[in-house]
């Protein structure tokens, strides 16, 4: 009956182990660093949208954060590429590169 209950605890742990392994976290929008300021961002707060511009001269990787709502994607922005993004829930937070 020993050896049961010490198999049980060795595949208890290495679920346990295992599955925090698997769930590391990510990069949040909280340790992303915020877009430079040669990203333009155009913030309508009342109609909750905003224009994120690349004005930067080269390819940037950007996501909009949303306070208190789900952030938006991370995307890629080519020199002059713009976007439009809308929410919902929340209020904009910033632009962040991602």
């Amino acid at each position: 009956m020993r050896f049961h209950k010490s198999a049980a605890l060795g595949i208890l742990a290495t679920a346990v182990l295992g599955s925090g392994l698997a769930m590391a976290p990510t990069a949040t929008a909280a340790e992303a660093g915020t877009a430079p300021a040669c990203i333009k961002r155009d913030v309508v707060k009342h109609q909750k949208y905003v224009t994120v511009t690349n004005n930067c001269g080269r390819t940037m990787h950007l996501k909009v954060v949303i306070n208190n709502g789900p952030d938006k994607g991370c995307y890629t922005y080519q020199p002059s590429q713009y976007s439009r993004q809308s929410w919902s829930i929340g209020s904009y937070g910033k632009v962040v590169t991602c």
